[in-house]
């Protein structure tokens, strides 16, 4: 009998245990999986042969040269706080330099580098609207386009925050010297659908690249996923100049 009492029956704390290891490993999945998706953290996806050349560039917003002899193909979502990094930083969490300046200042401005922006509009309707307003602001006002383009992601708050919607992003517009806001959202109101499908095609063409998440990039030969640092463009850059 003394040895029997001294086995104790743990069965009750099974059911309780597998509940909080479900919990853990659900939490961890969904951080996981949403860091994978609504802004690449740079894991290296699947490896796909690219090259710059089959990138589809004509009518898509640009910076640069046009004949400029390294074409950056960048796609992205005005509501990824991945590409807010790269494009201007100060992202809580994201602890990196952003490259775009001295990329711009570097190889743009020295007629090296054609940076072409492409849409990768995905996290929210939010994504889509702003994709319809830098169609129509790269139509309508392409010299103003990368001040625009800056003053949105430095602008971006956290998702569904409160900035990104139109009125928002009309607002801002209104800021910007040079740029008639009522006639561009005019615009958007008149080609909405088409600027749609452009940005749906842009989404596509990179997908059948690699790219499952924002930011990414193809310069050259290359493929570089995520909120890469400076020198992973320049390691890809210069070899091309």
């Amino acid at each position: 009998m003394p040895e029997q009492s001294a086995t104790k029956d743990y069965s009750a704390l099974y059911t309780p245990l597998a509940i909080l290891l479900a919990g853990a490993l659900v939490a961890g999945g969904l951080y996981f999986g949403l860091a994978g998706k609504a802004g690449n953290t740079g894991t290296d996806p699947a490896p796909v042969a690219v090259d710059i050349k089959d990138v589809q560039q004509d009518g898509e917003p640009y910076i640069g040269d046009k004949n400029a002899k390294v074409v950056l193909a960048y796609w992205f979502d005005y509501q990824c706080p991945f590409c807010k990094a790269v494009d201007v930083g100060g992202v809580a969490g994201i602890p990196i330099e952003p490259s775009m300046p001295t990329l711009i200042k570097d190889y743009v401005n020295t007629g090296k580098l054609k940076i072409v922006f492409k849409d990768y509009a995905f996290l929210s309707d939010d994504s889509f609207t702003a994709a319809n307003y830098e169609n129509a602001v790269w139509k309508l006002y392409p010299d103003k386009f990368y001040e625009w383009h800056e003053a949105m992601f430095k602008a971006q708050d956290e998702e569904h925050a409160g900035f990104g919607n139109e009125a928002s992003i009309v607002a801002l517009m209104k800021k910007i010297p040079g740029i008639d806001a009522d006639k561009v959202k005019a615009d958007v109101a008149a080609n909405s659908a088409a600027y749609r499908e452009e940005a749906a095609a842009d989404q596509q063409e990179g997908t059948s690249f690699g790219i499952s998440g924002t930011p990414g990039f193809i310069t050259g030969k290359t493929l570089i996923p995520g909120a890469a640092e400076l020198d992973k463009f320049k390691a890809a850059i210069d070899p091309q100049l």
